[in-house]
């Protein structure tokens, strides 16, 4: 067992941490450091983990559950960080009020508590908000399955920012069920929502090069067919979309209509 009246740094506590964390596999290391309690002296919220979900129907615990979704996930410390925190605000959320147990706004309360903790063994700031946010939006895709609007799926991928693929790998690896089907379908889902994420990216760039009117609504507006002009005016209003954005259609026309008459030679 190991002496927990010695007195660990946070350098010397951080360390420790981060070297069974890169391991190829950190579950010997994690269950070693919360079997010997060491943890108390480097992650103490971790310990509270050793809850039953469910005391009626003994679910697995949260803390199996944590140090196996960890090992799931890439050696990349900030993943593997967010992967151990992802849960650390179960135990202060955890209700029976409901007919059966809920941690309602764990990631919220989860996202303090590792923004705390990680301070406290003084990681880098980056690293400090990066995995922050990684504890705050990993409930983000629940719900996914049950049908996202386009900007739904928009939406999930702004507020991940740069983070977009350590998260999808945290929602990955968040799934230790030993049903195959159940898991199969989870990531179906997940490759789906990242091959969405694509294409309405793609999408968003393709707009964003086409002119805000397309040449048949120039043609109606000035009762011509095509020619020439169309094909300039298109231009003229490509480079006013680059250079002023997306304008009111009644602006937009008033300056196509000046440009119009300056440049059309009848």
């Amino acid at each position: 067992m190991f002496d927990r009246s010695l007195v660990v740094t946070p350098d010397e506590a951080r360390d420790k941490l981060s070297q069974i964390l890169v391991a190829p596999d950190p579950t010997a290391g994690l269950w070693d450091l919360c079997d010997s309690r060491e943890a108390d002296l480097v992650v103490p919220e971790l310990l509270a983990l050793q809850l039953e979900q469910d005391p009626i129907h003994r679910h697995k615990d949260v803390l199996a559950h944590t140090i196996a979704v960890t090992a799931k996930t890439k050696p990349d410390l900030r993943v593997r960080l967010a992967a151990l925190f992802h849960d650390i605000g179960k135990p202060a959320t955890r209700s029976f009020e409901h007919g059966g147990v809920t941690f309602r706004h764990h990631e919220a309360v989860g996202a303090k508590i590792t923004r705390r903790r990680l301070r406290a063994l003084e990681f880098e700031r980056e690293t400090v908000k990066d995995v922050t946010e990684l504890v705050r939006l990993s409930g983000r895709f629940k719900g996914y399955g049950d049908g996202w609007s386009d900007a739904a799926v928009r939406r999930y991928a702004r507020e991940a920012g740069h983070l977009l693929g350590e998260l999808n790998d945290l929602v990955r690896s968040d799934c230790t069920t030993r049903n195959r089907a159940k898991e199969a379908r989870l990531h179906r889902l997940i490759d789906e929502l990242e091959e969405r994420i694509v294409d309405l990216a793609r999408a968003q760039r393709d707009a964003a090069v086409r002119p805000q009117i397309d040449g048949k609504a120039v043609m109606d507006r000035y009762n011509i067919g095509g020619g020439p002009m169309v094909g300039k005016a298109l231009a003229y209003l490509l480079d006013l979309k680059k250079s002023e954005g997306e304008l009111p259609l009644g602006e937009l026309h008033a300056k196509l209509d000046a440009w119009w008459t300056t440049n059309n030679p009848t």
